[in-house]
Formats: C-alpha cells, structure tokens, sequence
C-alpha cells in the first residue's frame, strides 16, 4: 500500500512516500517558499536526489508540481496518480473533538475549521494540504492525524487551567498538548530499546527540541503531564516564541507601554524566544556565535537549557521516578551542546552524561549515559512521517 505523507505549512510541504506494512521510504522530499520567488523542490528517490527552482505560487500549484516528479518516468516511483491509496495529513490541532486518527469527511474538515483560533499559524495550511490533496489524488483515502491526539490521556488535574470552570466548560479552554505525533513515535521506540536490554521503561520523559519545543511524562507509554498548553506557545523556550511567561508582563506591555493584543502575540511567537534574545533563531548559528565568545549567545543556551532542566525536574515528580530522558528532533538529536548544559548537575536524579558518547553523531536510537548510571539518557531520532503512515494504514486497514 502506498501513503503519501503530507505535513502543509505556511509556505511549504514536507513529503514521504512510504510503503506499508513494508515501511519503506519510495520517496521523500519539500516544496519550499511556496507563493514566493526562488520556489524550491528537493526531491529524493533511492539515490537519486534533485533541488530545482520552480515559479509555485500557492499549495495546489506545489502539490501538482510534486506529482509529477512521483510520476517521472525516470526518477519516479509510481505510474499514476491511482496508485497513491492514501494520504496522511498532520494536523497540529484537533481540539477535543478528535481524541484518534481519523479518515476526512466534511464534517471531520469543519470541526478542524472550528479549532483555527487555538493554533491559528497552523491550522489553515493544514486544511489546505487536506483540500489540494483531495483534487489531486481524489480516489485516495485522506486520512489526518493530530499532533494533539496522543495527550488526551492527561488527567483532569494537568489539563485544567485554575481558572473559573465555564472556561473549560462552556469554551474548551485546556491543555491540549502539541508535537504528538513525534512523542508517540519516539516514546513507543525508546521504551522497545530499553525492554530489549531489560531495562526499567515504565517512567520516561521525552525532551522534543527543534524550532517548536516540548517536553512531555509519559508512564507505561502513556502521557499524563506535558509542557505546551492550548496552543503551542508556552513551556519551554523556543526558536521565536517566548515559552512560559509572566501574564503580568502581557498586560504591562498593553496597558502600560501602549501594544496592542495583536502586537503582544506577534511579538511573543515570532520575535522572542532565541531569536529576541540573541538576533539568531537557528540554534547552529547561536552555538557557533557562542563558541566565538558571544555573551548573549552563550546566556540563552544556558537559558534554553534551564528551563529543560526544570521541567525535566517536575516531571520526575510526576512520575514518582524515572527511568530514562529521551532527546529527539533537529536540536535534541544534533546538539551536543544543549544536552550537555540540560544533564550537567543532575546527578541527584541520577542522570550521569557520558560526554565522549554525547559527542559522537549518528542516526539510529543510542545511549549517551555513562555505564551503570542510575537513567537511561537516550537519543531517540524521531519519524512523524512513519508514525503518520502508521496510523493510517491500521485504521484503512481495518
């Protein structure tokens, strides 16, 4: 069975084509700065790879363009369109009223609509990934996932905010839990990789670092506390969104230094977090400046990573132990840097970094802790793209 995983953003479409049960990559790639000039493909089969410019003004243009090179007769992988049986969409927010993977109706389309307030830079190209895919592959089963599907499992006393009930009553205002998809994946994989060394799995914490950050506790593979809220805002520090803050800081900016709301959020989701503390949004271009004796560079690592250790700390609480701390995505799986200042000084909870496997890259699942450490510090690459093929075919499967 072929599945086309789609995961639509802004300005772009991440793609898989992944044969199942097989779990085989066919193809993989992303339409990039989709409605602006310098439009991109970068398409990979087998050992084929290609990055060519194209003028690709909005999604269906982007999709179509795409298909094609699934069709080439040279580098492609399938002879028609029909022989695409499903696609897989990511979506990052499904409210309440998607608890599981689901396959699309009209009505599945209007409750992701009625949810476009709660993640509103995500949650229109999502339904515009789902509506291109529809024209273009229309004899597919469409299929979406949702990122906050894995945390309905929080209990009421993490989800609820302590505000006046109505609020979660009469307007669904909770936690609901972001990057799902990729903690579901990697909790799943690290807790096989420790029963297959007759390791304790029971207590982990998974550490998601990339642009988007988040921590999640899990227990006995299920997740019951997580660090990112109704939207995917708060918790940790991320590339331009501020994490947890101070609600009083909201209402001094507006009452006092005269923002609007709509210039408070801009501010804290595309201008704070490491950009606004450094200039730099990519982590690569903070260690670099930070290795050349950038003060403030070197103080939002610091920063970043103590606000990892704090959570890290809580959940451990949570949990009433723990087992392992699971590093996954581009930052936590490449940067030796952040992991080292996230596990230094917590030998009390008996995290022993072992810095010379913390240095070493790689690809596969691997443990970086010193032999005999008390938790299993894992580096777990995560795969949303086969977690969403996954999912998709058990459920057209059935």
């Amino acid at each position: 069975m072929n599945i086309l995983v789609i995961n639509s953003g802004s300005s772009s479409i991440k793609f898989q084509l992944i044969k199942m049960p097989e779990e085989t990559v066919a193809a993989s790639g992303i339409v990039e700065r989709i409605g602006l000039e310098g439009a991109l493909i970068n398409y990979k089969s087998g050992d084929f790879k290609m990055t060519k410019e194209f003028d690709i003004p909005d999604h269906e243009t982007g999709l179509l363009k795409l298909t094609t090179f699934l069709l080439d007769k040279d580098f492609g992988v399938i002879s028609n369109k029909d022989n695409i049986d499903i696609v897989g969409h990511r979506i990052v927010h499904g409210g309440k009223n998607f608890p599981k993977t689901i396959e699309v109706t009209e009505d599945v389309k209007e409750k992701i609509k009625s949810v476009f307030p709660l993640a509103p830079l995500h949650g229109p190209h999502n339904l515009k990934g789902i509506e291109v895919a529809e024209k273009v592959f229309s004899n597919a089963s469409q299929v979406v996932v949702f990122d906050t599907a894995f945390f309905q499992t929080l209990p009421k006393k993490a989800y609820q905010y302590a505000i006046p009930k109505k609020f979660l009553e009469e307007n669904d205002i909770r936690v609901y839990g972001f990057h799902g998809t990729s903690h579901k994946y990697v909790s799943e994989a690290a807790i096989n990789y420790l029963k297959e060394k007759e390791l304790p799995s029971g207590k982990i914490i998974t550490v998601h670092l990339g642009n988007g950050c988040s921590v999640s506790a899990i227990k006995d593979g299920v997740a019951i506390d997580h660090s990112l809220g109704l939207g995917p805002a708060n918790g940790l520090i991320m590339g331009t969104r501020a994490g947890d803050i101070d609600q009083s800081v909201i209402f001094y900016l507006i009452d006092k230094l005269g923002y609007t709301s709509k210039e408070v959020n801009e501010i804290l989701l595309k201008k704070s977090g490491m950009l606004g503390l450094t200039g730099y949004s990519d982590m690569r271009d903070i260690e670099s400046k930070s290795a050349e004796g950038d003060e403030d560079c070197r103080l939002a690592l610091y920063m970043n990573g103590y606000r990892i250790k704090k959570f890290i700390g809580s959940y451990v609480a949570a949990l009433n132990g723990i087992d392992a701390v699971i590093f996954t995505a581009g930052i936590g799986e490449n940067s030796s840097v952040i992991r080292k200042i996230v596990c230094e000084d917590m030998d009390f909870l008996g995290l022993q970094l072992d810095h010379r496997k913390n240095d070493v890259r790689g690809k596969t699942i691997r443990s970086i802790n010193k032999p005999g450490a008390d938790v299993q510090i894992l580096i777990v690459p995560t795969n949303e793209e086969l977690e969403i093929a996954k999912q998709s075919y058990n459920l057209i499967k059935k």
